[in-house]
């Protein structure tokens, strides 16, 4: 397999950045250890976004910085820091985010992984008796730049190490991939968030989100604030209709759903309905007429948690679902509580 760095164009990033980002601080990944972070703390690797810059802003340690940043080496070796994944899963490919940094970035990085079920007992992360395996190569990295590489592996892993050849800084890093899950360890009957990102549950499509992004409404805890949410333009279209479809982590029945507008005052979505559909490979669910209606359009409330059971219809197996809101606004999180089909 060739390594070849993928162009740093916005409207070019590769497909896997469609992915989960199994990393992300926001999901429950962690820092946990380092070798250096004198400059900049490691936690600010996982952080959303790509970083930010303050001219003016120093510590008592130099230049701030957004990102993880250790001093410049002056013995034998190089730097790396251990990350925990949110949730274990298949790595499919990275971006190491370089944004802002210019005269001190890495020229080289490289990222082993390993899986590991427990691991509360590590007191050392150096121990030989770890057995990671290179995922991704020792390979260059560009100042101020997004540099995506992909997995050599699709194993199953649980810590990532990333290695920064000598020192220097790293804006962000995201380790794009699926959620891995065991879904036999489930009760039977056991009720679960089946549109949860944790669990695996992924935001495929949707027609706006001018304002931000229809992959949160699948986070965990509810939104810290407006930005934290999926958000549409206003539409000037009578009788206007906006919409997000989301692949279900498993296959399910749907008991709850939960509609939270938390920091959505002035721009909360007057009503909403939700649809579900059991689509195999070859549908496309974004065209398709077999939608069942499972919950009916319901009149919604800025900045509240609206916790809709009764009010459903009973549901029939369904893979996806289609929340529809009438008729624009935003709205925070979506939770989708189920029992799945442990057959499938």
């Amino acid at each position: 397999m060739a390594f070849e760095k993928v162009t740093e164009i916005i409207k070019e990033q590769p497909s896997f950045t469609q992915l989960t980002d199994l990393a992300a601080e926001r999901l429950g990944g962690k820092v946990l250890y380092a070798t250096d972070d004198f400059f900049a703390e490691k936690e600010n690797l996982l952080k959303p976004g790509r970083g930010i810059f303050k001219a003016d802003k120093y510590t008592e340690r130099g230049k701030w910085m957004d990102g993880w940043e250790s001093r410049r080496k002056r013995t034998p070796g190089h730097d790396w820091c251990v990350v925990q994944l949110a949730t274990s899963g298949r790595i499919t490919g990275f971006d190491i985010d370089t944004n802002f940094f210019l005269g001190n970035h890495p020229p080289h990085a490289s990222i082993e992984a390993v899986y590991i079920e427990d691991a509360t007992n590590i007191p050392n992360w150096d121990d030989a008796s770890i057995e990671w395996e290179t995922i991704l190569p020792k390979s260059p990295l560009d100042p101020g730049s997004q540099n995506f590489y992909q997995s050599t592996s699709f194993k199953i892993y649980s810590h990532i190490r990333l290695h920064i050849y000598p020192d220097g800084g790293v804006a962000r890093l995201k380790v794009y991939g699926e959620v891995h899950k065991d879904w036999n360890a489930l009760k039977p009957g056991e009720v679960v968030d089946l549109a949860a990102a944790i669990n695996g549950g992924k935001a495929i499509a949707c027609n706006d989100m001018f304002f931000s992004n229809m992959s949160n409404l699948l986070m965990p805890s509810r939104g810290v604030n407006m930005g934290d949410g999926w958000e549409t333009k206003r539409n000037r279209t009578p009788n206007n209709r906006d919409w997000v479809i989301i692949k279900l982590a498993h296959p399910g029945y749907i008991c709850k759903a939960v509609v939270d507008t938390c920091h959505f005052k002035g721009n909360y979505p007057d009503r909403c309905s939700i649809e579900g559909i059991m689509a195999t490979g070859e549908t496309n669910v974004v065209n398709s007429n077999e939608w069942q209606t499972i919950l009916p359009e319901q009149k919604l409330h800025a900045d509240e948690v609206h916790t809709f059971e009764k009010e459903l219809l009973a549901s029939p197996l369904i893979s996806h679902v289609r929340i529809n809101i009438f008729p624009d606004g935003g709205v925070s999180r979506l939770r989708l509580y189920g029992t799945i089909n442990s057959s499938l």
